[in-house]
């Protein structure tokens, strides 16, 4: 919406710089980190109103942990509703509108942040950990993933793009139309995103805090890309829709900031499936827009870390009877080990800038 105010330059020459992405990701970024501040104890307020209150699991399935956790019952939930929000009109604001990768984003977000709200929904509404099934969540997150990517697939000025796939270190994409296999690569991208960074989220601050490492990085990403001087000069798949979603993840940048000033230890809000699946479907389709899907492994470390914690620890207790952790997701094997949660936060954000720093570093290797 601000970007056209280039077109008043004739009035006032400082409008010009509304065309610049640079100022507009700043932009989006600041208002997302604004509005968050001056809206985060009304929603906070209005969630315990409510009684939307956070259940914790019961010593039964957790032992220890429903100790070190018991604090936290009736800590308000679907903080999300929060950070969406912000990210959107921030991006409405900031972004320029008739880019389809925007419209996108936008869809991906709204429907995998309405996803996490029904699920947050009936995990307060029933007083349970337990929310809507595995499988429904699966198939929604697929279906909402499969329709993002199709469209993108099927626009002529953005097909030949989205479907090329691209790895770290190569110069020219390993595969130059990965045909049939897109409809199926892609929307895993969404989804493995998408609950792995819901996975994350078991500690006050720590999925916050590592979305902000990756989504500064992505923002860099898709600014690279969608600049021909720049990724021409890295070697980089070049689009230039994909500057624009720099605005997004700036804005999630600022939203996340702005989050994880009430949500840091001890949390004062959790941002519960409404944000979570909402942040990790963003960072999986920004992933997408940039031609980095692969290199998320990396940038996004942590809540592949996560993912995979849990991936190893259903398959060995299935196979052998036996946990390879004391419980997963990994970050609560660390509290049960005696670390404590603040310290358990800290150094999982140190790695996430760490694997952020590598991620970066993958431009100039090529």
């Amino acid at each position: 919406m601000l970007y056209y105010l280039k077109d008043l330059t004739e009035y006032l020459d400082a409008l010009n710089v509304f065309q610049y992405q640079t100022f507009r990701a700043a932009g989006a970024c600041l208002t997302a980190f604004l509005l968050s501040l001056l809206l985060g104890n009304k929603v906070i307020l209005k969630l315990t109103s409510l009684k939307l209150g956070q259940p914790i699991r019961t010593a039964e399935e957790v032992h220890k942990l429903a100790e070190l956790h018991g604090g936290k019952v009736g800590t308000p939930t679907m903080g999300g509703i929060l950070i969406v929000g912000t990210v959107l009109v921030s991006v409405v604001l900031w972004a320029r509108m008739t880019n389809p990768f925007i419209w996108v984003m936008i869809f991906v977000t709204i429907a995998t942040g309405l996803l996490g709200f029904i699920d947050d929904y009936q995990k307060v509404t029933k007083k349970s950990s337990a929310g809507v099934s595995s499988r429904f969540k699966l198939v929604f997150q697929f279906v909402v993933a499969f329709i993002a990517v199709s469209y993108l697939l099927h626009r002529p000025d953005t097909s030949e793009y989205i479907g090329q796939l691209f790895i770290p270190l190569f110069k020219e994409p390993i595969l130059k139309d990965m045909g049939w296999f897109a409809y199926l690569f892609l929307p895993m991208v969404i989804v493995g995103c998408s609950n792995a960074v819901n996975l994350t989220d078991g500690l006050d601050g720590l999925a916050a805090g590592c979305t902000v490492t990756t989504t500064v990085t992505y923002a860099l990403f898709c600014y690279v890309a969608g600049n021909q001087l720049a990724s021409g000069y890295l070697l980089v798949p070049h689009h230039p829709y994909a500057g624009e979603v720099s605005i997004f993840c700036t804005a999630l940048v600022g939203a996340g900031l702005g989050f994880l000033w009430f949500n840091c230890h001890p949390a004062k809000v959790f941002m519960g499936d409404t944000g979570s699946l909402a942040i990790g479907g963003m960072i999986g389709m920004v992933a997408i827009c940039s031609k980095q899907e692969i290199t998320l492994i990396i940038v996004g470390g942590v809540f592949v870390i996560e993912a995979m914690s849990v991936i190893l620890q259903v398959a060995s207790f299935k196979l052998t009877g036996k946990r390879i952790f004391k419980m997963s997701p990994i970050h609560h094997h660390f509290e049960l080990m005696g670390w404590a949660e603040s310290k358990v936060i800290n150094r999982f954000w140190i790695v996430s800038i760490i694997f952020a720093m590598i991620g970066l570093m993958t431009l100039k290797l090529r």
